[in-house]
């Protein structure tokens, strides 16, 4: 009789990329949970206005991955592309406490989210190289969950922090600066590469016809789920405008981002794992159709508990969407494409992203916050839709 085998461990480095993430997201969902806030009731922008700076600060951070993805496959290396971009991202944390006007805030938030762009594929990539791949699901949920811890965290800080401060924000956003620079210290110090090709490569744009050549039809199809799911979902900005429509405190509006990274922390990584067993399409329709039942709810609510029950069903929708797309990436490319797999993947993400916060912000400005969050119930169950034909034709 055959022995029972175990399945493989998790590597170190997939550990330390997550710790690295996780007080990365720290810093960042501290600012971010305030920010919105901040933004409208401080500085009084529209929004509109908001919902372009949201849009097109997270759109950048997704576009610059096309290109930073490809450049970690020409020198064979992700660490140095993961500290340029981590690095950014520490140094422009001070940037938002010393802003007074709401152009230094779009400055230091779009400099921000390049250095989440720039670090963005190549970590993805790290990951993809080590995964042993019968548990690569678990390794990019491991991933995803302790970078949701950071983000369930830093609104809690926050939430803390105002009550000490009595709701001076700009304090406030000053202690986002200590786990910034903890997070390139992790980086620094505990992230290893494995051996790479020692052989000269050149940088090839992403958008080369013979890359793209390379890319399966599996690929392709997982891209426009990716996009489909992108253009369903805006920024997680309107949901903390959302609670504060409906009467919440400034010191307790980071509470919705606590609810919302509470429930993709615990969903993440048990998706992942599962989607190792089960398959990963069934687990991406499980994640639309919370999705779409976030919206409703979040459309129809009327007093401050329905809000939490949309943001936790948006939470567990990222939980099980975000990091079995990347799972599904990584299965779907070849070994020396990784990176610009992963950028080309979300340069389309970000496209669709701005254009969905944009549209959001219009919506909601010119006919209401319900009127938003129904068109994204609207989208989401058209790429429902998608997803259910295609899982049929291929049964």
């Amino acid at each position: 009789m055959p022995a029972p085998t175990s399945s493989p461990l998790i590597p170190r480095t997939v550990w330390m990329l997550g710790f690295v993430s996780l007080f990365m997201d720290l810093s960042s969902e501290l600012i971010h949970s305030l920010l919105p806030v901040f933004l409208v009731g401080t500085l009084g922008i529209s929004v509109l206005t908001l919902g372009f700076i949201e849009g097109m600060a997270e759109a950048t951070a997704l576009i610059v991955k096309v290109f930073s993805g490809a450049i970690s496959d020409a020198i064979g290396r992700r660490k140095v592309l993961l500290l340029l971009g981590y690095g950014l991202a520490a140094l422009t944390k001070p940037l938002f406490p010393l802003a007074h006007a709401a152009e230094q805030v779009f400055v230091a938030r779009l400099l921000d989210r390049i250095g989440k762009g720039i670090r963005g594929a190549p970590r993805d990539a790290l990951v993809a190289d080590i995964a042993p791949p019968d548990i690569r699901g678990a390794c990019f949920g491991l991933r995803q969950s302790m970078d949701t811890v950071g983000a369930f965290l830093g609104p809690i800080l926050a939430i803390l922090l105002m009550s000490w401060l009595h709701d001076d924000i700009a304090m406030v956003l000053w202690f986002a600066v200590i786990p910034a620079l903890l997070s390139v210290a992790f980086l620094g110090v505990g992230v290893r590469e494995p051996p790479h090709d020692t052989s000269r490569r050149v940088f090839r744009s992403p958008i080369r016809l013979s890359s793209l050549n390379r890319f399966s039809r599996a690929y392709w199809w997982v891209m426009a789920i990716g996009t489909a799911f992108t253009l369903a979902r805006f920024s997680e900005a309107f949901l903390v405008l959302r609670a504060q429509q409906l009467g919440f405190r400034i010191t307790w509006i980071p509470l919705v981002m606590v609810v919302m990274a509470g429930c993709y922390m615990v969903s993440a990584y048990p998706a992942g794992k599962w989607s190792d067993r089960v398959g990963r399409t069934a687990l991406l329709i499980a994640g639309l159709v919370l999705l779409v039942m976030a919206d409703v709810v979040l459309a129809r609510a009327t007093a401050a508990p329905m809000v939490m029950v949309g943001v936790a069903l948006w939470g567990l929708h990222m939980g099980f969407s975000q990091g079995i797309l990347a799972a599904m990436v990584a299965e779907t490319t070849p070994s020396d494409l990784k990176g610009t797999a992963f950028g080309l993947f979300n340069f389309a993400s970000g496209v669709a992203l701005l254009l969905a916060s944009v549209i959001a912000g219009w919506l909601w400005q010119s006919h209401g916050a319900a009127l938003a969050f129904y068109c994204s119930a609207l989208l989401g169950t058209a790429a429902l839709l998608l997803l259910l034909i295609r899982h049929a034709s291929r049964s």
